[in-house]
């Protein structure tokens, strides 16, 4: 529990490299997520060392085609974001994508019960997010969960050859800073009780 409470986005990695081992029991705390009709929608490619460095690269080009013409329309307003979450992936030793299986192009409609089995697989997949980062945290290594993929999406899922839906990265390495708890909402904003 206490990894719950200590738990930090990590920003800055040493280079030292993260073994197998340790990634193969970060990526089982994922597969064991509670999901939504035990549909189990997610898939987690990972990435290191020039694959990783080909990722990034790929990335960087969406950032900067969505830069002179956006897919998102309001995206400028988040550019200078997600160059610096670049910077971090650089930096990072290892990059897990998380895709959606059941799920396509945010790009492109679907019908209402689609979109209630998509936002239940998306919810499924937010759980197995947070229990990687959990245990990675357990194991010594920092992570930070990365959405600005979106910014890419065209660009990235092109790269990993699917048509599953992109729903974030995973930075991951060992911490090379101790940042500190960033302030939470009062429950009075946030918590309501009927009794």
């Amino acid at each position: 529990m206490s990894a719950i409470f200590k738990r930090r986005s990590i920003r800055k990695f040493t280079n030292k490299p993260v073994s197998k081992r340790i990634l193969t029991k970060i990526l089982e705390a994922g597969k064991a997520a509670p999901s939504a009709k035990n549909r189990q929608p997610w898939k987690f490619i990972v990435f290191s060392e020039t694959e990783k460095d080909k990722l990034v690269d790929c990335m960087e080009k969406g950032i900067l085609r969505e830069e002179k013409s956006p897919l998102l329309p309001k995206s400028q307003n988040g550019i200078a974001d997600a160059k610096n979450t670049l910077r971090i992936m650089k930096n990072a030793p290892v990059i897990i994508i998380v895709l959606n299986t059941n799920a396509i192009s945010p790009f492109k409609s679907i019908d209402s019960d689609s979109r209630i089995t998509e936002i239940c697989d998306t919810l499924s997949i937010g759980a197995s997010v947070e229990n990687m980062l959990l245990r990675a945290k357990q194991l010594g290594i920092g992570s930070l969960w990365i959405a600005n993929t979106f910014f890419s999406y065209t660009e990235l899922t092109e790269f990993l050859n699917t048509d599953c839906q992109l729903v974030c990265a995973i930075a991951l390495g060992y911490p090379d800073e101790k940042p500190k708890q960033r302030p939470r909402k009062a429950d009075s904003e946030i918590i309501e009780f009927r009794f």
